[in-house]
């Protein structure tokens, strides 16, 4: 059999993180093979056009926002964006009302014409202090009180997460502003968009370098892949690659329900509305067509429902997967050329330009390294 090549490194998954990593690799003179378990690119920002012409995210709604210049610059070597102000509603009863909570929110919901002083009040009359809080519900209480927490969060949460909130940490809730003018947009971040021709696309020009070589439908097999190159950066579950053996680290997984509607050119008013009613089995449904400004006829959903078994997508923070994560990360240290880079490898929940800031830093490791 001819001797497989070596490369000088290996990268293990092909979204934001991975790619983000092999091509700084790639110009910094590095040969980088990309192995991708799945069929495609782009891990779970990937995107394709369905039976009917639409470009859909197969895995849930994904909006890129930031702060960081670096993460902004990096990425638009390689898209275009389209400007896209990310709003979501969230269906209480017969009601759509915007959220994260705001001024209008809590009008619509309570029948009142309160301004942003009166919000205050209104808000500092229903909380319930938590001085010390220690749980996702001590910040909700002590933040929204019971009714708004019962109303927009617990069930929502429960849904999500698999677990009540007085078990997540307090940094799940904490991400989540509450707002006393009429502001509806979701995130606040300087920079906000949707790669003008998807993320696929965006993705593949990232790995269009002669240096780096792709493997997709390529199965995790950590000797295989220490035998293709001298260095690895590893984006996959961090407790997959010591064969789980401190246990496994629970990872929240989704299932999702794609559905055409050829009628109508529109079915929601914004890209995504939360159901967060525990008789309602999904979390939320995002419509596409809002993201992307694509004009066609008819519109593309999908509902998502959060599960325990499957694909791995959200690390779940409570405080006795963070201890056996952190087991796992003095392990981690001692993987002699290896990098954990990116939400699944890190245990830690990442929001897109997170995942790029985190191969950006696992590429310079690497190339300092030598």
């Amino acid at each position: 059999m001819p001797t497989v090549p070596v490369m000088d490194v290996l990268v293990v998954g092909a979204g934001l993180a991975g790619c983000s990593a092999a091509e700084r690799l790639a110009e910094a003179g590095r040969n980088v093979l990309v192995m991708e378990a799945r069929s495609h690119l782009a891990g779970h920002c990937h995107d394709h056009h369905d039976a009917h012409g639409v470009l859909v995210q197969r895995y849930g709604p994904h909006i890129f926002h930031t702060n960081s210049d670096e993460v902004l610059t990096h990425l638009s070597r390689f898209t275009a964006w389209r400007p896209y102000l990310h709003r979501v509603l969230t269906r209480i009863g017969d009601e759509l009302l915007p959220f994260p909570i705001n001024r209008t929110t809590i009008n619509r919901l309570y029948g009142l014409t309160l301004d942003s002083a009166g919000v205050r009040a209104f808000l500092d009359k229903v909380r319930e202090p938590r001085p010390h809080p220690r749980s996702s519900e001590d910040v909700l209480m002590a933040t929204v009180g019971r009714d708004l927490y019962e109303r927009f969060f617990r069930h929502y949460t429960r849904k999500q997460w698999g677990v009540d909130p007085a078990e997540l940490e307090p940094e799940v809730a904490a991400r989540v502003p509450v707002r006393l003018d009429d502001e509806d947009r979701y995130f606040s971040d300087r920079h906000q968009g949707i790669p003008v021709d998807g993320y696929t696309a965006l993705v593949q020009n990232m790995l269009d370098h002669p240096r780096i070589r792709l493997e997709t439908s390529a199965p995790f097999t950590p000797s295989l892949h220490r035998s293709r190159a001298r260095q690895v950066i590893y984006t996959g579950p961090l407790d997959a690659w010591f064969g789980h053996s401190l246990g496994r680290l629970p990872y929240r997984s989704l299932r999702f329900e794609h559905w055409h509607e050829a009628t109508r050119e529109l079915a929601q008013p914004v890209a995504v509305v939360n159901y967060p009613a525990p008789e309602v089995p999904w979390t939320r449904i995002t419509e596409f067509k809002h993201l992307t400004g694509q004009r066609c006829s008819g519109t593309s959903l999908v509902r998502e429902i959060s599960q325990a078994e499957g694909d791995p997508y959200y690390p779940i923070p409570t405080a006795a997967n963070r201890e056996l994560a952190a087991r796992y990360r003095v392990l981690a240290n001692q993987e002699p050329d290896v990098v954990f880079a990116g939400r699944l490898a890190q245990y830690h929940y990442f929001n897109m330009d997170q995942a790029v800031a985190a191969g950006l830093l696992a590429a310079r490791k690497l190339i300092g390294s030598a």
